[in-house]
């Protein structure tokens, strides 16, 4: 049975384990939630900000993500391609997003803020102005990956193939040249 839910706060509910599948929340806040493993396909999570969640391996069938909000989230092994894509819309600030996929999605100008992003899958992801500000992208793949204006300045551990990946007008710094030239086997010092 769904439910719809306007404005409210949640605060250290536990939805590990659980199937709260076709339930809508409207601007509402998630803090210290457990969600783990929890099946939120058909969910539909419209101005809604998570505080300090986790919500590793949770199913996202389907699921509208429109202006959320994750701030110290742990999101490990998140699908986020099964997600509804339209209005597809979401932010992240100091969460650990490990193992996740992004998997064709466009995801243009999403703010990814001190995040590790390890094995994360950006294939075939339209990034264009995404921002990876002291993101951490080790062994993340980037595969026919639309990087256009992204900014990637201050992030770490990235490895981008420039020939089979848009990478026009996208920002580096000098530190990061290693990570676009890896595939040469050359020595940047």
């Amino acid at each position: 049975m769904s439910g719809y839910y306007k404005d409210e706060t949640f605060t250290c509910v536990s939805y590990a384990g659980s199937d709260i599948a076709g339930n809508e929340y409207e601007n509402c806040l998630f803090k210290d939630c457990a969600f783990a493993g929890a099946d939120l396909s058909k969910c539909s999570f419209a101005d809604c900000g998570f505080d300090n969640c986790d919500l590793s391996n949770v199913r996202l069938k389907q699921t509208t993500l429109s202006n959320a909000r994750f701030t110290n989230c742990k999101m490990l092994g998140i699908v986020f391609a099964d997600c509804n894509p339209f209005l597809l819309s979401f932010s992240f600030n100091d969460c650990n997003l490990s193992y996740a996929s992004f998997y064709k999605l466009k995801v243009h100008g999403t703010k990814f803020a001190n995040c590790h992003l390890q094995e994360a899958d950006f294939t075939e992801t339209d990034c264009t102005s995404a921002s990876f500000d002291g993101c951490n992208l080790m062994g993340a793949m980037f595969d026919n990956t639309i990087l256009e204006k992204a900014d990637l300045r201050t992030a770490i551990g990235f490895t981008i193939n420039p020939q089979t990946n848009r990478i026009s007008q996208a920002m580096f710094s000098i530190y990061g040249l290693q990570g676009l030239l890896h595939q040469y086997d050359i020595v940047v010092e």
